[in-house]
């Protein structure tokens, strides 16, 4: 036995090392979204492109079938599908008959809510968006504001399919889009993050 327990100290002490790389806080990520004074930023525009063909944005242009079209989208994901007044009330009969693929998820912005359980499923829908016409499609990712639930889901996005640590992935939608997903979600991205690099899935800079 004791050989064996020698033997995963070995292995055990540069994970270690590896992932002190990749702790994040709560503070750390706050200050990447605030400016020097600490403050949040609105959005300035109704959406904007975050990633290659990929836009997050508000419920106005979601709701602006003729606009979608002209910015060439073919997919939408929906990250406030219900009708309360936080929601965004939209779904697949919404965009019938347009050619747009609908996908709704009915998440709250509050501190307590778990986004993290569409995680994967958002990110499967983006994927599957992005690789639509051979690579030509376009998603539009949306809540009410395009500033807290949809970043989130695409930060998820670039961290689980493009391998990206949760600083980079936020600091890239940051620079493009003023967001602010709120606490409860970016903690949600933590520890998104620390199972990504213990499984080894991270690329570190």
């Amino acid at each position: 036995m004791k050989k064996k327990h020698n033997q995963q100290v070995k292995i055990s002490t540069p994970n270690r090392v590896d992932m002190s790389d990749f702790e994040v806080t709560l503070q750390q990520l706050n200050d990447l979204l605030t400016d020097e004074s600490g403050f949040y930023s609105w959005p300035t525009k109704h959406f904007h492109e975050v990633f290659p063909r990929i836009y997050v944005g508000n419920a106005f242009v979601a709701m602006n079938v003729m606009r979608l079209k002209r910015l060439g989208i073919t997919h939408i994901l929906n990250a406030a599908e219900g009708n309360s007044f936080m929601h965004v009330n939209t779904n697949a009969e919404f965009y019938a008959g347009t050619g747009i693929v609908y996908h709704g998820m009915p998440a709250s912005d509050t501190d307590h809510f778990d986004l993290s359980v569409y995680f994967e499923e958002a990110a499967d829908f983006i994927e599957k968006a992005l690789s639509h016409k051979n690579g030509k499609g376009k998603v539009y990712v949306h809540c009410r504001e395009g500033y807290s639930r949809s970043p989130t889901l695409v930060i998820a996005y670039l961290m689980l399919r493009h391998s990206m640590d949760v600083h980079s992935a936020l600091a890239m939608v940051r620079q493009k889009r003023e967001i602010g997903p709120n606490d409860g979600f970016l903690r949600q991205l933590c520890r998104l993050n620390q199972r990504l690099a213990a499984e080894g899935k991270l690329w570190n800079k």
